[in-house]
Parts: structure tokens; C-alpha cells; sequence
């Protein structure tokens, strides 16, 4: 399959912005501390919302203000569930939280067999899907074999609204998120080079969900 072919799918959004820039460039710094990683990247997802939410559905509504006068406004239109797989999907959750306190909160559990590289899928507790749009979360977009079953589990669940959210990415796991799903939007801050002999992206940052608690 060719490498170009990420450029060409229009489902992937590049979210690119100075302060994103910075902070993602901390994010790789071998010497940033899991106070500072926990920090910046709570940050990032702040960040990456505005972007993520750029289409998001709203509603009219009439609200009174204090001088007494009528004007029109807006609410969110549907339901928004965020689901971060764990465990370093929780490390987007609470950025996300701070402009989105309404909303549910769902978790899919996997980890990475090392050997095979595969998800093995431990754990799913997850609100109402139905009629939701539904944040999908995880740092990193590999080799995009978490991310392919963690959307299939949600739309066993009823999900029909997915948005895919990561810090970084790599073609071969974009290009098999979207063989799988196609019409999955994914959002990112970094397309990098590729996947090395164990799966992790390069440059890269590294294991996210090792950096952010510490277990390194």
C-alpha cells in the first residue's frame, strides 16, 4: 500500500498550532518529568478540542440576560460521550473535561501483547452510545490495532457518531484504522515517520501511558 496514501484520505485533520508545536516538542524531550508529561498533556488535549469540535451540533435556545432582554444562544445538540482507551487514553481525559463537564465518561480496556503486538481486550464499561457524539481517545495511533477494536466495541455498543483523537500517528496505523473504518475522522498533532521492530512510532515520545504514571 502506498505511503501516500494518509495524504490523500480526507478523514484525517492535522491540528497544527504554535502552542501545539511547543508542547509536543516537551512532550518528546527524554528529560521532561511524568509531573511535567501528566501536565502538558492534559494541556494538549485542552488544545486539540477546540479543533475536534470544530463541527460539533449545537441548538438554538432563548436565555434571559440581566438587563432583562431576550437573546438567542446555543447548546450542545447531542449527547458527547469520551471514551479514552486505557490506560494512557486517561491522560486526554481530564483537558477535555475542563470545556466539556457534561460530559459521560465510558472506558475500553486493552494493552499490547508485546510478542504479537495485538490488543488483548480486558475491559468495556460504557454510557448510552446511542445518538452520542462518541471522543475516542489515545495518545498514540500506531500500528492501529488497538484503535481498529476499539471502535468496533463501540459500535457494538450502539455508537453511530466516532471521532478518533490522538497526539501522534504514523501512517501504517492511520491507513489501517481507516481499511477498517473509513469513516472514522481521526485528528492528530503529528503524522510521524513509521513504526519501529516493536511497534512504537519514531521519533516519537516514547510509551505515553509509561511516561505519564511514572512506571517507566
Amino acid at each position: 500500500m502506498s505511503e501516500d496514501l494518509v495524504q490523500k484520505r480526507q478523514n484525517v485533520t492535522l491540528v497544527d498550532h504554535p502552542l501545539i508545536r511547543v508542547k509536543l516538542t516537551q512532550l518528546r524531550d527524554k528529560e521532561t518529568s511524568p509531573m511535567e508529561f501528566r501536565a502538558i498533556l492534559q494541556q494538549l488535549a485542552g488544545l486539540m478540542l477546540f479543533e475536534v469540535t470544530r463541527s460539533l451540533e449545537t441548538k438554538s435556545v432563548m436565555v434571559e440576560t440581566p438587563l432583562m432582554m431576550e437573546a438567542q444562544g446555543h447548546t450542545i445538540g447531542k449527547p458527547i460521550v469520551i471514551v479514552p482507551i486505557l490506560r494512557a487514553g486517561l491522560g486526554l481525559v481530564d483537558g477535555m473535561l475542563w470545556m466539556l463537564p457534561e460530559a459521560k465518561i465510558g472506558h475500553i480496556g486493552m494493552y499490547r501483547n508485546e510478542a504479537t503486538l495485538q490488543p488483548q481486550h480486558y475491559y468495556a464499561k460504557l454510557p448510552e452510545l446511542k445518538g452520542a457524539t462518541v471522543l475516542l481517545l489515545d495518545p498514540m495511533l500506531a500500528t492501529g490495532s488497538s484503535s481498529v477494536a476499539a471502535v468496533s466495541e463501540l459500535k457494538q455498543h450502539g455508537a453511530e457518531a466516532i471521532i478518533f483523537v490522538c497526539l501522534l500517528s504514523c501512517k501504517p496505523g492511520i491507513n489501517r484504522l481507516q481499511m477498517a473504518h473509513p469513516e472514522i475522522p481521526i485528528y492528530t498533532t503529528a503524522i510521524d515517520d513509521g513504526l519501529n521492530d516493536k511497534g512504537y512510532i519514531y521519533p516519537g515520545l516514547g510509551d505515553a501511558g509509561d511516561r505519564y504514571f511514572g512506571t517507566i
